[in-house]
Order: C-alpha cells, then structure tokens, then sequence
C-alpha cells in the first residue's frame, strides 16, 4: 500500500500528495497501444493476467502512486443479460424495457458474471510493488441506466429499477472488488447531464446514499455546487471534483476522507511551455492552502492525445514542487 493514498484516506498532514489520473491505463500510453495490437478490449479486461499488465504499464512508466483496476463501468450490464460488444465502442444488442425488465434483475447471476474483476484485482495485487496502492471503480447508477434503458422509459421506472436491482448490483460488485484487494473502490458517475439539480437532490442523491460506505468514493463531472453539499451528506472514503470546484474548498465541505483532483485535464494538451506554467502556478496556488486529505489528479480522465512527456513532467512537477 502507498503511504501517502493511506494518509489522505486518513487526513493525515502531509506536503506531497499521491498522484493517480483517471483512465490512467489508456490511449494516450504507448504501452497500452501496443497491447491493443495484440488483443482486444474484452481480452484486456476480462483476462486477468492482460488486466494486470495493462494497470502495471502507467505504474512502471510514470510512478503514479495508485494503480486502478482495468476494467469497463458496463460490464454490470452484460452481466444482466443485455448482449455487449465493443467495435470499437460499446454497443447493446437491445436495451431495457419496462417489456423485458425480468429479464434482466438477476444479481446473483450477473456478480458471477463478474467474477474476472475479482482475479483481475487479486492478480493485479500480486503484480504491483508493495508500495503502490490499489483501487477499483464501478459506474454510477444514473450513468449506467443512460446506457441500459430505453430513451421512452419513465421515470418512475428508471428509479424503481436503480433502487431494485441496479444499485444492489453495484453494492455487491464494490464488495467485491474490495474483497479482492481493492482499497478504495470509485464510483464514477459522469453521465447526469440530462439530470437536473432539483432532482438529484430530491430523488437521485437518497439513492446514492445507499452506496455511500467508507470504502467508496463518489465522483461525477460538472456536478454543481448544491448536489456536491448534498453528496458530502453521506458516508464516503472521499470524492472527485472536476478543474470548476477548488480543491481547498472541497477539502473544507468534506473532511471524512480524501478529495481527488483537480487539474484541468484540457491544460494537459497545452504546449509545453504553457502546460509547464499552469502546472506550476496550480502547485504554488494549493501551496496556499491546507492540503490534508488531497489526492492529486485531474479533473477526468486523462484525453487521449496527451503527450507522455506532459504526464512525467506534471508528476515531476508537483513532487518537487511540493516537497
């Protein structure tokens, strides 16, 4: 495990935080290129061994303090039975009716399904130095039900299923993974776009507290200030913010457990005298603050076309720059 991730899971004071990226194991790293040469996505994920390697490719290039389970929020899915195939994006064969709804709530089955994440993990684990940190990730509840259900679909019964099967689904699936190893285990849910912010604080947010355990931590992009103050209401290990919320000011709303984020991951694909000048007044502005429970990353994923050589010097940077 990394000192420095177990120090901000704790809140306890330090000056150099740990560094992971969203999407860390991805298009922009040359050695998760190469692989894709070889083997395919669902090969990539559903192999533990090629899971491993893949999660250990940024940890060996990059030194990244935390590495993250390699894996899809979409599998939950095709282990409810919707048919699933990357070519190269996801596609559903079908989707979910309020039709062929019981066809598709069985929990048991699909954890079962899911069974190689839990070898991914366990194997990941075995592969890691002993001084890097290991988390996993499930998708959010909204985000998944705007790839599973029918646009016609009722609200009404987007809830009911969340509530019924989905989201004991995910409860499950993060036992899982923690089972398995994984320290933490993310809950991305970026996809709330079409959702406004009456109604996640009425309607989704008591859904979302279900899933709020302090082995979870719950991150979504753009999601404003008045859904973050109702998501700090619940029992997290931490949260993401995106490059609109500072950093200081989400470690004072919520001071359970870490913050992740939050450099714009945009600035990334800058030049790099320009990428180097906002990565250094971003670490000399959070100098300025009290930092304790920070997890240093960007504010999403990491963009596909971002030069390796930004992502060395942006560890770099902060390490030296906060020490």
């Amino acid at each position: 495990m990394n000192k420095k991730f177990i120090n901000a899971c704790k809140r306890v004071s330090q000056s150099v935080p740990p560094i992971w990226f969203m999407r860390q194991a991805g298009r922009y790293h040359s050695h998760y290129r190469d692989l894709k040469t070889k083997y395919t996505f669902e090969q990539l994920c559903k192999e533990p061994e090629l899971a491993g390697e893949v999660a250990l490719g940024p940890i060996q290039e990059f030194d990244y303090d935390v590495a993250i389970l390699f894996s899809d929020i979409l599998w939950p899915l095709e282990g409810l039975g919707l048919p699933l195939t990357f070519s190269p994006g996801p596609k559903f064969g079908h989707l979910i009716t309020e039709k062929n709804v019981r066809e598709h709530n069985d929990i048991d089955k699909a954890i079962s399904f899911m069974s190689f994440q839990r070898d991914a993990l366990l194997t990941t684990r075995v592969m890691l130095p002993k001084h890097k940190s290991l988390i996993g990730f499930v998708g959010g509840p909204w985000t998944l039900m705007n790839y599973a259900c029918d646009p016609k679909a009722t609200i009404k019964f987007k809830l009911k299923y969340m509530k019924e099967t989905l989201i004991p689904l995910l409860i499950k699936n993060v036992e899982m993974q923690i089972n398995a190893g994984a320290e933490k285990v993310m809950i991305f849910d970026s996809g709330l776009q079409n959702m406004s912010t009456k109604f996640f604080n009425t309607q989704y947010s008591p859904l979302l507290m279900d899933m709020a355990m302090p082995h979870t931590a719950y991150y979504s992009k753009n999601l404003p200030r008045k859904c973050i103050n109702k998501v700090v209401e619940g029992d997290w290990g931490g949260i993401g913010i995106d490059s609109k919320l500072e950093i200081s000011d989400a470690l004072q709303s919520f001071d359970k457990g870490f913050v992740q984020g939050n450099f714009d991951e945009q600035k990334m694909l800058l030049s790099k005298h320009k990428f180097m000048y906002e990565i250094e007044r971003y670490c000399d502005d959070i100098r300025r603050h009290d930092t304790t429970g920070w997890v240093c990353g960007l504010g999403h994923g990491i963009d596909k076309t971002t030069p390796e050589e930004h992502v060395h010097l942006f560890i770099e940077t902060v390490r030296n720059r906060l020490s």
